[in-house]
Formats: structure tokens, C-alpha cells, sequence
């Protein structure tokens, strides 16, 4: 039983991050994923600041599930992930600045988005804090991998370098510029797309992402069709053989 359930537990932490990751399985939360991944760093903020949002309020709608009434669950779901939202926002802008000017209006429309909102009405109000939290951080971390991956590839593509310490100034006073596409100093040659750096280029690699995902899927479930398929024709045969 014990075993049983720390599966369980595992699963609802990990389905998200693989399985049913919210963006490149479910599709959901497209629109800051395109707007926000045109640098890695800005990815990984906005991934910093969406699993904050997303555990501490879905934590919290879980604790008062029984105490809100249904007549006012969805406005009380939206108060209290936009008071978690503010409070980001407040210290982002504080100590962050630059990333706070980076995300812009995308750190004030995680109060809208459709992960957090859907966590929050689907699990959180029918689940325990424990189930809740891991619930969160699995939908966190797998939609933070999945726009810091777009977001690596968008910004070696579109812009040709990855620069690190411009919005988190935690690696000097100047930030790092590491050449990969770009070129090198002092040389005219360069083989990034601009494209990719701009919005067109997030939904390309978003769909192209989203392109791959689906054909692996498809071979999966092939092969285990035909698996079943193979296993019913054995079973139907030893029938016969039997007779």
C-alpha cells in the first residue's frame, strides 16, 4: 500500500514534466512561451516566477478547498493567484529589474494563464496540500524546461551567441557573450537566422518541437498496436494448436 502510494505521489510530480508536459503535450501557456523565449535567460526567469505563482497559490486554493464556496470558487481562484502575482511582481521589479522590464506585461498575465487557472480549478480544489505541491512543481519545472529549451534554441539560431548575466547579474559586472553561430571577434562571418530571434520564429521552433513530440508518440503507439496485434494473433493461434 505504502509503495502504491509513493508511486502515485511520483507519478503526479513527473507525468507533468514528460508525459503531459503543459506546453508541448497540452498546449497550453503558447503565448508567453513565444514572447518570452527569445533569450535564455528571460526564459528562465519567466520559468522562475510561473512555478512560484503556480505552487504558492495552488497550495493555498488546496488548504481553503472546503472553506470557498462554489458559487464563488473561479473569482476567489483568480484573487489569490493574482496576489501571488503581485508579490512578484513587487520583488521582481525590486531586485530584478531587468528582467522585470524584459517579461513586461507577460509577469502580470500569469494571473490569466490557462496552467495556473487550470491547476488550481482541476487538481488543487479536489486534492491534498502534499498531492497539490508536488502537482505544482511538476507543472512548474516542465513548463520551465520546455520554454528554456525553445528559448536555447531560438537565441543560438536567431541571434548567434548566448549571453549570460544580462538580466541576472550574478556572474560579474558585465555580462558573458559566448559566440556559437555569430561568428567570432573580428570575423565576418555569422550563420545565425535573424528570424528566429523574432516572434515567427517562436512559433516555428514551438512547432516544430510540437512536430517531433507528435511523431514519437505515433511510432509509440504503432508499435504497441502492433505489439497487441502480434500478442492476439500468438493467443489465437496456441487457441487453435490447443484444439
Amino acid at each position: 500500500m505504502a509503495k502504491e502510494n509513493q508511486s502515485s505521489k511520483a507519478r503526479i510530480f513527473l507525468d507533468p514534466i514528460l508525459k503531459a508536459n503543459p506546453l508541448f503535450v497540452m498546449v497550453l501557456g503558447t503565448c508567453p512561451a513565444l514572447a518570452v523565449t527569445s533569450s535564455i535567460e528571460s526564459a528562465i526567469g519567466m520559468g522562475i516566477l510561473f512555478t512560484f505563482v503556480l505552487f504558492f497559490s495552488t497550495l493555498l486554493v488546496s488548504l481553503l478547498r472546503k472553506v470557498i464556496p462554489d458559487e464563488v470558487r473561479t473569482p476567489a481562484y483568480i484573487v489569490i493567484i493574482a496576489t501571488f502575482v503581485t508579490v512578484v511582481k513587487i520583488l521582481t521589479e525590486t531586485f530584478l529589474p531587468a528582467l522585470y522590464n524584459s517579461l513586461g506585461v507577460f509577469i502580470s498575465l500569469i494571473v490569466v494563464n490557462c496552467i495556473v487557472l487550470g491547476r488550481a480549478e482541476a487538481f488543487a480544489s479536489k486534492n491534498g496540500p502534499v498531492d497539490t505541491m508536488l502537482d505544482a512543481l511538476g507543472n512548474g519545472l516542465g513548463y520551465a524546461w520546455a520554454i528554456i529549451a525553445i528559448a536555447i534554441v531560438r537565441e543560438i539560431i536567431g541571434v548567434g551567441t548566448i549571453t549570460i548575466g544580462k538580466i541576472f547579474p550574478f556572474f560579474g559586472p558585465k555580462p558573458i557573450t559566448i559566440p556559437v553561430l555569430a561568428g567570432y571577434p573580428g570575423s565576418d562571418i555569422a550563420f545565425n537566422i535573424p528570424l528566429f530571434a523574432g516572434s515567427a520564429g517562436g512559433f516555428l521552433v514551438l512547432g516544430i518541437a510540437l512536430a517531433i513530440i507528435a511523431a514519437v508518440t505515433n511510432h509509440k503507439a504503432a508499435k504497441e498496436r502492433e505489439k497487441a496485434r502480434a500478442a492476439k494473433l500468438a493467443a489465437a493461434q496456441a487457441a487453435k494448436g490447443g484444439k
